[in-house]
């Protein structure tokens, strides 16, 4: 079986639905599922629309694919690109395919290309309907792709204050109680006898039942600090025998029993009958 990073992708780029800004962290992004093969990109280039990606794609090696609009409120670049994956998919060159764009249009086409056996991955913005994310095996959020910033561009925003920090380094999601539900079923679903689950095994099934989780969407860069963040459950790291690399292991944290106190009964007073006018007599 292949490793995941010595996949051959096809990545094709819907150029209508996704913004060019940062096209480089894309592709670094995608060079960790494997190789891109195919680097193509769909659009009626006629349009100033998408007069913004001529530079962008001469940096990054993408070829151009131009299909004419036969008519207005049709989107012809779609039906262009559906057809090239296709196409692609039968030459078995491949072994999955990157659908760059936010169209949920493209469902049925994700949907197809896995019953081929391809992997598939979407990358979009976080508008991006449910039904596409959902056909995908991973999802990936432009919004959490930020271009790395340069030593000199780091020592600008130290002079800053944290309050200042803009709204596109604000975290995507939140950590809500749906996300710890899926943690807590997860772990069930993985756990030994004693309650551990392998976290590389936790986060490849929470991405199989959430193909957009991403710890990057919640703030985090790792799987590991967004867990602790939660403080619902317990982290064990143990020795794997090689130098600095450790086994990670995630459970529920445990509630101890509830410690039941016996109350003893009170002491009662013995009722004494009141003497009678004799009894009081004789004493």
């Amino acid at each position: 079986m292949k490793n995941e990073r010595d996949l051959k992708l096809a990545v094709l780029i819907d150029a209508d639905n996704v913004p060019y800004a940062n096209v480089k962290e894309m592709f670094e992004e995608i060079a960790k599922y494997g190789t891109p093969t195919f680097k193509r990109i769909y659009a009626d280039w006629t349009k100033p629309t998408v007069s913004g990606w001529k530079k962008v794609l001469l940096e990054n090696a993408i070829t151009p694919i131009q299909q004419y609009s036969y008519s207005s409120g049709k989107n012809a670049s779609d039906s262009a690109l559906i057809i090239d994956a296709m196409d692609i998919l039968y030459t078995g060159k491949v072994d999955g395919f990157c659908i760059v764009s936010s169209d949920s249009d493209f469902t049925r086409l994700a949907t197809r290309l896995r019953e081929a056996g391809m992997k598939v991955i979407g990358i979009g913005e976080k508008k991006t309907l449910t039904p596409f994310i959902t056909a995908c095996d991973k999802f990936i959020y432009i919004e959490i792709l930020k271009p790395k910033l340069q030593p000199s561009e780091d020592n600008n925003i130290s002079q800053a204050t944290t309050s200042s920090k803009s709204p596109e380094m604000q975290p995507l999601n939140k950590v809500d109680p749906g996300i710890i539900r899926l943690f807590t079923d997860s772990i069930t679903d993985l756990a030994d006898e004693e309650g551990w689950a392998y976290l590389g095994d936790l986060g490849s099934l929470m991405m199989k039942k959430k193909p957009d989780f991403d710890s990057r969407n919640y703030g985090f860069s790792k799987l590991l600090p967004l867990i602790k963040s939660t403080n619902r459950f317990e982290v064990d790291e143990r020795e794997s025998g090689k130098a600095n690399v450790k086994h990670i292991y995630i459970r529920k944290i445990t509630q101890p029993a509830p410690v039941t106190t016996i109350q003893k009964p009170r002491n009662k007073r013995k009722l004494t009958k009141p003497k009678t006018p004799q009894e009081k007599t004789k004493t």
